[in-house]
């Protein structure tokens, strides 16, 4: 019933052939989810049989796969994996960083921005790691404010800079297509550690910062 490519993955949930990326899967996971994605299809009052919904189980339980492959990732040896001593001791910021995960509560998309500085103490990291955190916890059953300390505890936990500070600004459908309903509505998060808590002047700078268009 399912698919399994039979090849190396990378530790990231993805493998890449040429430009082309390969999602990798365990066949017998699939085939469990798509069970029962085809029960709730009847459940709701669909016939899984026809035409259009015949693999619709199976391409459900590939993207629910593909949207939660975060489980299998380490964000801290992801940062590891690229890290050098450097005397550099002023702020490194990743911004605009797209973010998109699942809410815990609906299992309904919520998608934005991060934006991640840190001043290193002794350490730096590769910048592409940090997008590479930030997509690590993101594509988990999330709430956003988990998310954002969790990528801030990570950097702050295996760089151990002077300070870390992320925020993250978010639209989620389950505010937006059910319930309120407020189709414009964004939601910000924040936190920091270290200098950025301690020197207002500091976290005023990264603020100011990450709403500039410096590109």
């Amino acid at each position: 019933m399912a698919e399994k490519i039979e090849k190396i993955n990378d530790g990231s949930g993805m493998i890449v052939d040429g430009y082309n990326k390969i999602e990798t899967w365990n066949a017998e996971t699939i085939e469990e989810m798509a069970k029962m994605y085809h029960r709730i299809l009847e459940l709701i009052g669909e016939d899984p049989k026809r035409e259009g919904l015949v693999r619709t189980p199976i391409r459900v339980s590939k993207a629910m796969n593909y949207l939660t492959l975060g489980y299998n990732m380490n964000p801290d040896e992801i940062l590891r994996s690229a890290m050098f001593k450097e005397e550099y001791r002023q702020m490194v910021i990743v911004k605009d960083i797209d973010l998109y995960s699942m809410c815990e509560h609906h299992m309904l998309p919520f998608f934005g921005k991060a934006h991640v500085a840190y001043i290193p103490d002794g350490y730096i990291t590769g910048l592409s790691k940090i997008a590479r955190v930030v997509e690590a916890f993101s594509r988990r059953l999330q709430v956003q404010e988990r998310l954002t300390t969790q990528i801030r505890n990570c950097i702050q936990d295996t760089l151990k800079p002077l300070g870390v500070a992320v925020v993250i600004e978010a639209q989620h459908m389950c505010m937006q297509i059910r319930g309120v309903q407020k189709q414009n509505s964004v939601t910000t998060t924040s936190a920091f550690t270290g200098i950025f808590l301690e020197q207002l002047n500091t976290r005023e700078e990264f603020i100011h910062l990450i709403g500039s268009r410096l590109h």
